[in-house]
């Protein structure tokens, strides 16, 4: 495994380098974790609904293709997606890590993943854990119309269903971290820079 630093603080930039991945299900704050934390490192942020949004705004040949298959309902395909990825790891910008959120999220994007960074491309994986029915009323207090008891624990389902095999994967690789996603915004930023710092067990909940 590459050894890394993850405090922006003491350690100069060209000595930095942190390639992390967030998983969590709907609704556990893993996307604004992931920007919080990529502040805090001092690594950008990637994010897959952006890079998406980002094409289709800017009009690039990747966008104009996503933007029809979004029209249509369709999930955008593994190639395009990873062709979008290779495009946003390989700025200046993320020359010093980054933190991936979005994908993987299935077992065949893991295969795509390691192709274009390697099996051994990502430093940690950290694991949002979150009680099912604190989650549901986590959610239900956003008061959104299509946020019912039934439709998240449904994803909540999916999540699980989609994600174990992916954990599997990476729990072999001895590089999951689990952190207590429940919690002011500011602990469970602290936790998450606390648990990479220290170099947590996997698998082991913050």
């Amino acid at each position: 495994m590459r050894e890394y630093s993850v405090d922006a603080q003491t350690y100069p930039a060209e000595d930095r380098s942190v390639r992390l991945l967030f998983i969590g299900p709907p609704g556990a704050g893993k996307g604004t974790q992931a920007q919080r934390v990529a502040e805090r490192l001092g690594i950008p942020h990637v994010s897959t609904g952006e890079m998406f949004r980002h094409h289709v705004a800017n009009g690039s040949e990747l966008g104009m293709k996503v933007e029809v298959i979004m029209a249509a309902g369709d999930y955008v395909p593994d190639e395009i997606t990873v062709a979008m990825l290779k495009q946003r790891i390989g700025e200046p910008e993320a020359a010093g890590g980054y933190i991936l959120d979005g994908f993987p999220r299935t077992v065949a994007q893991v295969r795509s993943l390691d192709d274009l960074i390697g099996e051994d491309g990502l430093d940690k994986v950290v694991v949002f854990e979150v009680d099912e029915t604190e989650l549901v009323e986590r959610m239900l207090s956003r008061g959104r119309a299509d946020d019912t008891s039934e439709t998240i624990r449904k994803r909540f389902e999916v999540y699980m269903a989609q994600t174990r095999p992916l954990l599997d994967i990476y729990d072999d690789r001895g590089i999951t971290v689990s952190v207590d996603g429940l919690g002011e915004m500011d602990e469970v930023t602290d936790r998450i820079v606390d648990v990479l710092e220290s170099r947590h067990q996997p698998g082991t909940p913050v």
